[in-house]
């Protein structure tokens, strides 16, 4: 049995600005990196066999300030693991997105959840599948993560994924089963001034026939 605890990004300025970033590179502002330390501090608690990143460099700093805490060595990147590609709607707001791409309408590039899926999971599984009996830090972004919880928990709908939030999975006879979403091991990762987790994270939630959220939840 190998346990994964998935970690989302710290926050970077197109989070705060209400943009879909997908694979475009932004990388971590101040307070995502104050973030990913807090989260480092948080898994400190426990022991851990290993740090694995989504290549994009909010992921990757974020995975890196956590490995340097936790003293699991380099940071290994696996391409796999790269957020969901939303094709021609990356860099939009969501007034944008809203007008050119309502409820239900795909942009054109734009990754299915089945397709984000099809390469998150079974990178997931090959990540168990060589790490017999670990427990592994696994750093990436809201809508692969999304693909992860809709594969082991099918027809559940979760909350909000929030920057430096740790989901954590158990991988037992080759299937991903949830521990915990918002492990307790992170209940304090958000920083006192991170309030409106609206504004942090509405980006997330704009998925295929997700509405997008008009205030604070």
């Amino acid at each position: 049995m190998t346990e994964l605890y998935l970690v989302r990004h710290g926050e970077t300025d197109w989070n705060a600005a209400r943009r879909i970033q997908g694979r475009t590179d932004i990388p971590l502002n101040a307070t995502g990196r104050s973030q990913a330390r807090q989260a480092a501090e948080l898994l400190a608690r426990r022991r851990w066999d290993g740090v694995y990143s989504s290549p994009l460099g909010r992921a990757h700093e974020t995975a890196q300030i956590i490995a340097e805490r936790l003293g699991t060595g380099p940071v290994t990147d696996v391409d796999a693991l790269v957020e969901r590609d939303y094709g021609a709607a990356e860099g939009m707001g969501f007034e944008e997105i809203e007008a050119l791409y309502p409820e239900g309408v795909r942009a054109p590039g734009q990754e299915t959840r089945e397709e984000v899926a099809g390469r998150v999971v079974p990178a997931l599984l090959a990540l168990a599948e060589r790490h017999p009996e670990e427990r592994l830090v696994v750093v990436s972004h809201g809508g692969a993560i999304r693909s992860v919880l809709q594969t082991a928990e099918p027809g559940t709908q979760h909350p909000r994924i929030t920057n430096a939030s740790v989901h954590s999975f158990r991988v037992e006879d080759g299937a991903l089963r949830l521990i915990a979403f918002d492990d307790p091991i992170e209940e304090e990762s958000l920083l006192p001034d991170c309030e409106d987790l609206d504004a942090q994270n509405a980006i997330e939630a704009h998925e295929d026939g997700d509405p997008v959220p008009t205030g604070r939840a």
